[in-house]
């Protein structure tokens, strides 16, 4: 299948790294080279971009939208950033940009099996190696189980869900998307069923938990941050709660100043703030990119500037 994906919130997400012609940049989820376009026309030819993804069917797209500019492609997991980048003789960085959540080629290639819609082998796996969706459906012992949908898919019914998924597998591994499915289906009410799709937030919680997805942002938050150069933005594209609450913690850790009681007269902490806040609310996506591709609707974008 061609590789395909939308970059969403795409001028809003590269105008906010406010990119200095000659600058040193990361794209850290590089997908299908949208936005590291964008970034590589505003560099000029002193300037240094460098693409990260952990997919290696996207950093092929990536190559091939890419050509005629000279990126630098790295596939690794964005939680490595730092290593990759010391590898790479690189110090610092003018600004970063991150694309979180799963790309619409992953989501509509049937066979890497991130969707509910169609049948598929339990895979979910974005670098295509270690453990997979398969491998946490069919081992995962029950409360465990049920601790990942709850954790990372909300899911309130993740405990009558997870005790349906153990007593099918008595039976026979679960191999399938269509199978897993059919079995969340079963297991909650159907009230449920007839309001919306119930399976979406049990792919979300496996997907999450497949990859690491949480840890590895904390991790590469932080690492980014420190690599930042005075002056240097970070622009972050989150699509769910989780990952936005993580975003949201991170910028106001940085941005928050003295931490002493109201009432002395004078600051003793001496806190100072480490960035300043370029979008006061989160962006979102406009009514013509929202008809243009639906799946921008859960979109936020947050950029913070280092001190």
């Amino acid at each position: 299948m061609e590789f395909s994906h939308k970059s969403v919130l795409l001028m809003p997400a590269v105008d906010g790294l406010a990119v200095r012609e000659g600058g040193i940049y990361a794209d850290c989820t590089a997908g299908g080279g949208g936005h590291s376009l964008e970034i590589a026309k505003r560099l000029g030819q002193s300037g240094k971009l460098i693409c990260f993804d952990r997919d290696p069917e996207a950093i092929e797209a990536a190559k091939k939208r890419l050509e005629g500019y000279a990126p630098v492609f790295v596939d690794r997991n964005f939680a490595e950033i730092k290593e990759a980048l010391r590898e790479l003789g690189v110090e610092h960085l003018d600004g970063a940009l991150m694309d979180l959540g799963v790309s619409s080629h992953q989501l509509d290639d049937p066979e890497r099996g991130f969707s509910f819609h169609s049948d598929a082998p339990l895979d979910m796996r974005m670098s295509g190696k270690g453990m997979s969706a398969r491998d946490v459906v069919n081992d995962y012992p029950e409360d465990k189980l049920a601790a990942v949908l709850f954790e990372y898919g909300e899911e309130k019914f993740a405990r009558g869900i997870a005790r349906g998924i153990v007593q099918a597998r008595l039976a026979a591994p679960i191999e399938t998307t269509g199978e897993l499915a059919e079995i969340i289906k079963r297991n909650v009410p159907l009230k449920v069923r007839k309001e919306k799709n119930p399976c979406r937030k049990t792919f979300q919680a496996i997907r999450i938990e497949v990859n690491g997805e949480l840890d590895a942002l904390e991790k590469a938050l932080d690492d980014i941050f420190e690599l930042l150069s005075p002056g240097g933005r970070l622009s972050v594209i989150t699509f769910h709660s989780l990952e936005d609450r993580i975003v949201k913690q991170k910028f106001k850790s940085w941005l928050e100043g003295c931490t002493c009681p109201k009432d002395f007269p004078v600051c003793v902490c001496g806190k100072k703030p480490r960035a300043a806040q370029i979008t006061r609310k989160p962006i979102t996506a406009d009514d013509a990119e929202l008809a243009d591709n639906p799946r921008s609707r859960s979109a936020k974008l947050r950029v913070i500037e280092k001190i």
